[in-house]
């Protein structure tokens, strides 16, 4: 029998105050709290991280992953939800986007026309949408002062791929269409994203390059680049920091028909042709992040092929961290995650 709604709304109030509290103790507190020190390959784990990712084996969160479908893209959404807290925004707009619900966040004070990032959601091409990211973008558009257009493309296993490769590009060139309907800047537009959505943002801005379309900056936030599953940090940091084997093999499980090859650039970026002319970009990495070595790989291909990138990986963070912006060290990270965008389409 499942509990009344009000009673699970109620837990999750009461849940997301105890993380609240719990994430704003003085860092010594939060040690008492959270344990000996977290170590692995020469880096020590943030210690509020190290807290909240106790709580949730506490609390017996279940990992989406063991959840049916459905049921985990609700966890996703309220677990975010939780460690995203409320963040400020000027407006947020409801529109569609080449056939796709889509939101446009508007930093306190915008100009007629600025800056604008096309922003691809994280979530293993399963999980993921404008509710599990709204946080994340609202901090993102309000604290580098550059709009934010959030697409909800379509996700597996009811849509695999190519279907969010697809939505993907097919929302940029609806941006550049109609840039003067959102209040963008074509000159200052960029595309971006964490985790699968990074790698969504990777093969836009390609596809951007090798069409001639205006791209000013790509921000590839521990993108999954490589679908051959090898690097070294698949296997270190397999269990135990929040994106788990189990939860990779079941997106590429739905995602990735059983035929495709796991090489093609359209999934896996990091065996593209990269073509010239293609735009500046931020990559960042978690130090305990599975999917940490083939980003910084995608950031080595980069540089290799003459694009302008910077890498910064966050040693102390694991996946998943753009989207707690309740622990002083992920925040920390974002804004200057924020910055760097800010700094960018300068």
């Amino acid at each position: 029998m499942s509990p009344h709604p009000t009673l699970t709304k109620l837990n999750d109030r009461l849940q997301a105050a105890t993380l609240r509290g719990l994430l704003t103790l003085p860092e010594q507190a939060q040690r008492r709290l959270a344990g000996p020190p977290v170590v692995r390959d020469g880096q020590t784990l943030a210690t509020d991280t190290q807290l909240m990712l106790r709580l949730l084996r506490l609390a017996r969160e279940p990992g989406v992953e063991t959840l049916p479908i459905p049921a985990g893209r609700r966890a996703l959404d309220r677990q975010t939800a939780m460690s995203a807290g409320r963040q400020p925004i000027g407006a947020v707009r409801s529109l569609n986007v080449a056939g796709r619900p889509a939101r446009l966040y508007l930093p306190t004070g915008a100009a007629t026309t600025g800056p604008t990032l096309l922003f691809l959601h994280g979530g293993g091409w399963v999980y993921g949408g404008l509710a599990s990211h709204d946080g994340t973008c609202r901090f993102l558009a309000e604290r580098s002062g550059v709009r934010v257009l959030a697409v909800d493309y379509r996700l597996a296993p009811e849509d695999p791929f190519p279907a969010a490769y697809d939505d993907a590009r097919a929302a940029y060139r609806w941006l550049v269409d109609n840039a003067r309907a959102v209040g963008a800047d074509r000159d200052r537009l960029a595309v971006g994203g964490d985790s699968a959505g990074g790698c969504l943002a990777a093969t836009t801005a390609i596809e951007a390059a090798r069409e001639g379309l205006p791209l000013a900056f790509q921000l590839l936030v521990y993108p999954g680049t490589d679908h051959t599953a090898t690097a070294g940090s698949r296997a270190t940091f397999s269990e135990g920091f929040y994106l788990t084997k189990d939860f990779m093999d079941l997106a590429t499980g739905s995602y990735v028909p059983a035929d495709a090859d796991p090489r093609d650039p359209r999934l896996s970026p990091l065996y593209a042709d990269l073509p010239a002319e293609l735009a500046p970009a931020y990559v960042a990495t978690a130090g305990f992040d599975p999917l940490r070595d083939e980003g910084e790989a995608y950031a080595a291909r980069l540089a290799e092929a003459g694009v302008k990138v910077e890498l910064r990986r966050f040693e102390d963070q694991i996946h998943g961290f753009l989207n707690v912006l309740l622990a002083r060290s992920s925040r920390r990270a974002d804004e200057e995650i924020a910055q760097a965008l800010r700094a960018g389409l300068a």
